[in-house]
């Protein structure tokens, strides 16, 4: 029972759990001194972290004329054809593979990449010229009134050396620490799982289809794939198995189509038909611009609705072709609010810990933490924080507290109210996280800085950049100070 004679502020502060008194054989070596609040302050920059952002289209972002400064590109995405990667019978094409991972590596970028077999192109087809060699079969295609070759994905041959081929690029390149995500693509136009447009070809069988997908995932059990959302069942099937999808055109507010309007009639029932409306809790989402902005703007489409629209469903990249931005003096204000929210914002909203302690005690560190972006971090990043002087004095300690536990807000989608106009996704439910430290028995007197960051899976390395001000040049945010005495605990 709460004893009648404490004072009336202490008593709030035992309730609550914001205090402690120590009791008779526990650990009285951290002071009982009152707490010390922070507030960080919220930035308005606009964030270059991993695994979300802005793509830049068959070029790094060192090489993209049409890049403007103030948008950070985290992401380099290219397609390539069969015939590309696999110039001969069983030789990855490592050189250009790796050629282009380096300029992605200095360019501080991750690689994304689709590998296409289907072309509309008669000169270009996608598939290995030693295709016929092997004994493999090729179809004539038809699309819009003009004819062209196109491997045949359901001929033994053909199919079985595409899946060697998935295979071997799995072998050397899954978890490469430069790439991204791979997409799921082989099958269709441009790799795109459909064959719009032609009068006389099917897509390959479910069967095989199913083969392909399962190949991706075999290939690539720790980079993260993505599945078109044309894919229709075989959408739902690599989701069920950990893929995230993605869809290549964001914007179109007519009906080009027989489907009409992608963002009013074709993506609602895809997602609805596909059941993965919640697969953005797992794996991320990825946005293509149809055409690009500039036809956005040219045609009067509303920016701020097709931005909200791509953040209601949660996405975490966006890829405008590397085309020039649309001109329009709400064009820049419209992406910057778009680029803020786009993928995950982790803000620390409070921080409280006790002023001061003893070497070898334990800090109690009580924080507030908000993801106010779009999606989550699809890694278990984790917190750390770091005690240090001017004197060179630096001690980082390692929590087992998480990022990717910290979701977003959510609203209603395709209702008749989201279709006027989507709503602003709300920011996510502020997280409640509390980590303790010990210090160590040799730390220095004095006041030491109080700093904490992001950091990698399994090494201290900032590695994502919050929503709040104060970052500093090796990735730390310092956010407070801490006086620890020269007393040691008893019986140190």
């Amino acid at each position: 029972m709460m004893s009648k004679h404490l004072p009336a502020f202490l008593a709030i502060l035992l309730l609550y759990g914001i205090f402690s008194l120590p009791t008779h054989g526990e650990d009285a070596s951290q002071p009982s001194e009152k707490l010390v609040t922070i507030i960080p302050e919220p930035t308005d920059a606009i964030l270059a972290n991993p695994g979300m952002g802005w793509e830049t289209f068959h070029c790094s972002n060192r090489f993209d004329r049409n890049l403007p400064s103030w948008i950070p590109s985290t992401v380099y995405y290219i397609q390539w054809g069969w015939g590309e990667l696999e110039p001969r019978p069983g030789r990855i094409n490592q050189d250009l593979l790796d050629r282009v991972l380096r300029d992605s590596h200095v360019s501080e970028q991750k690689l994304a990449f689709r590998v296409m077999c289907c072309s509309t192109t008669r000169n270009d087809p996608y598939y290995p010229r030693w295709l016929n060699e092997v004994g493999g079969k090729k179809l004539i295609a038809d699309i819009w009134g003009t004819a062209f070759p196109i491997a045949d994905m359901d001929d033994p041959i053909t199919l079985q050396r595409h899946l060697d081929f998935i295979k071997r690029l799995g072998e050397r390149y899954d978890g490469h620490p430069d790439i991204a995500h791979v997409d799921i693509g082989s099958i269709g136009w441009w790799g795109e799982w459909h064959l719009i447009g032609s009068q006389k070809n099917k897509l390959p069988t479910i069967e095989n289809r199913t083969k392909v997908i399962d190949a991706y995932l075999a290939a690539f059990k720790k980079t993260p794939l993505l599945m078109q959302i044309s894919g229709g069942d075989c959408l739902r099937y690599a989701t069920q198995h950990g893929a995230g999808w993605r869809a290549d055109c964001l914007g179109n507010m007519g009906g080009v189509t027989k489907n009409g309007c992608h963002m009013r009639d074709y993506y609602p029932v895809s997602i609805k038909e596909g059941g993965i409306q919640d697969v953005w809790k797992t794996a991320p989402v990825a946005w293509e611009t149809c055409w690009d902005m500039r036809k956005w703007v040219n045609e009067g489409w509303s920016l701020r609705y097709i931005f909200n629209y791509a953040l209601a469903l949660h996405a975490s990249y966006i890829n405008n072709k590397s085309a020039p931005l649309p001109y329009g003096d709400n064009v820049r204000p419209e992406l910057e609010r778009f680029l803020r929210r786009l993928g995950y914002r982790f803000v620390l909203k409070e921080l409280k810990h006790p002023s001061g302690a003893k070497p070898g005690a334990k800090l109690d560190l009580l924080m507030k933490w908000q993801n106010v972006g779009s999606a989550p971090c699809y890694k278990p990043y984790r917190l750390a924080y770091r005690l240090s002087n001017d004197q060179g004095y630096a001690k980082v300690f390692v929590s087992n507290n998480t990022v990717n536990r910290w979701l977003p807000g959510s609203v209603e989608l395709f209702t008749e109210e989201f279709f006027k106009q989507p709503k602003d996704l709300p920011p996510g439910e502020v997280a409640a996280v509390t980590d303790t430290i010990t210090l160590p028995v040799d730390i220095p007197a004095g006041v030491l800085s109080l700093s904490l960051a992001v950091v990698e899976e399994h090494t201290s390395n900032p590695v994502v950049r919050l929503g709040i001000k104060g970052l500093t040049k090796d990735g730390w945010y310092p956010v407070s100070e801490i006086k620890v005495s020269n007393e040691r605990p008893v019986g140190q």
